[in-house]
């Protein structure tokens, strides 16, 4: 079937026989031009089914109420919730948003990046990929006036709105439940130390072993493991040590905290009993596993939530605001896969 022509001003211009200028005023409602052609003019434009195309107008007009947003991944709970938290918040203020996905490129993150630019949105939320790269392109946000808000992962020196967890404090909790359910050996599943989250992880594990007196192994830190592919890759190795782990904390993912269950469960070995495991994000098959798995909540709907209402208030004080960084503590979720006592 062929596709219909759009219908464009200079089609009901070259119907009326008016300029394409004088059709555009019409249909913007303008002083300029009288009733009776505005009149003429919205009912020539129904009956050839015209659509205005508000992006053009907007840009146009030099607004557009569209907000771009930038995860790593858009089929992680996090990041979804991420969306579904800032939309309730942008839908409410009459707002649209453009949903781009970095897949942990950082050439993929400067190429969305650049076209939310050339769109003139009026603002950007990102977090960014793991694969670093300079920052040039999110400079060149602030260079354009366009509101940057970062959230997670976050390029630490740009002075922008910022929205994190406490990374640090939830890997000490975690740590901290799984020495008070008699675990001795935790063996850490880590993320890129390049980006902040991982480290200010890293930085939890290690302070809860020295606080309850417990040595701190380079042998029990497994480096870049934050899938499930690569969660069962090091789970592997970590279990074919002379004294391997009795529990293991990924704290990169729940999807990590998967495919270590999936090994040690291959292995015959039980669970909670003689390994204890625990994951990060709460991911909804947590819940469901068999034993369910120990996690950390990111409270991502309500981070959702507070990014829109700083992009609103920064708008409404009309930049005056000083930008500032906004901490949301997680929450340990435990479970059966680390309820040794």
């Amino acid at each position: 079937m062929k596709r219909q022509k759009r219908t464009t001003i200079y089609d009901i211009a070259e119907k009326l026989n008016l300029a394409a200028s004088s059709v555009s005023r019409a249909l913007s409602n303008s002083d300029k031009i009288n009733a009776e052609t505005k009149a003429l003019v919205l009912k020539t434009a129904a009956e050839m089914n015209y659509q205005q195309n508000a992006m053009a107008s907007n840009l146009r007009k030099g607004s557009n109420p569209t907000i771009g947003v930038v995860v790593p991944r858009i089929n992680q709970y996090f990041f979804s919730n991420i969306i579904a938290g800032l939309e309730e918040v942008t839908f409410n203020k009459g707002y649209n948003l453009v949903i781009c996905q970095s897949n942990e490129s950082h050439e993929r993150e400067v190429e969305v990046v650049n076209t939310l630019i050339n769109q003139n949105v009026s603002g950007i939320v990102i977090s960014i990929a793991a694969e670093t790269g300079s920052s040039d392109h999110l400079q060149q946000v602030l260079d354009r006036n366009i509101q940057l808000i970062q959230f997670d992962r976050v390029v630490e020196e740009l002075e922008t709105f910022k929205v994190l967890n406490d990374n640090y404090k939830a890997s000490y909790a975690a740590v901290t439940h799984l020495i008070e359910q008699g675990y001795r050996r935790i063996a850490l599943l880590e993320g890129p130390q390049e980006l902040h989250i991982f480290r200010e992880r890293k930085e939890g594990y290690i302070a809860a072993l020295k606080a309850h007196g417990f040595p701190v192994l380079e042998e029990l830190m497994y480096a870049n493991a934050w899938t499930q592919e690569l969660g069962a890759q090091a789970t592997y190795k970590l279990l074919e040590m002379a004294s391997p782990p009795d529990a293991i904390f990924a704290s990169t993912s729940d999807f990590a905290a998967l495919g270590v269950l999936e090994v040690a469960t291959g292995k015959g070995i039980r669970i909670p009993e003689a390994l204890g495991i625990c994951g990060y994000s709460n991911e909804p098959f947590t819940e469901i596993t068999s034993p369910s798995i120990t996690t950390i909540d990111q409270f991502s709907i309500e981070m959702g939530k507070t990014i829109g209402n700083l992009h609103f208030q920064e708008l409404v004080n009309s930049g005056m605001v000083i930008k500032k960084t906004v901490n949301i503590r997680p929450k340990l979720i435990v479970r059966k896969s680390s309820q040794r006592v």
